[in-house]
């Protein structure tokens, strides 16, 4: 499962919280849509490593510790916090 995988790799950025949310099924019969899902996805997360960081800075430093998963999945939305 690809939400396993997203959640072993965010490890590393110490998370205090980590939603791993699979949101494909609202997606049905739109761009990027897969039977089966582990289409779309939604991280919520929180992490001491945020701190100082712009939200760009934050966004770079998901899309680096999840590696090659980001270029399998269609969408991926991010609400990261450093608390």
């Amino acid at each position: 499962m690809i939400a396993d995988e997203m959640r072993q790799r965010l490890e590393i950025l110490e998370p205090l919280r980590l939603d791993i949310i699979d949101e494909s099924e609202s997606h049905r019969g739109h761009g990027g849509w897969r039977e089966g899902g582990q289409t779309h996805f939604r991280i919520r997360m929180a992490s001491a490593r945020f701190a100082g960081l712009g939200h760009v800075a934050r966004h770079r430093l998901v899309h680096g510790a999840l590696g090659d998963i980001v270029p399998r999945i269609h969408a991926l939305a991010l609400e990261l916090a450093e608390s």
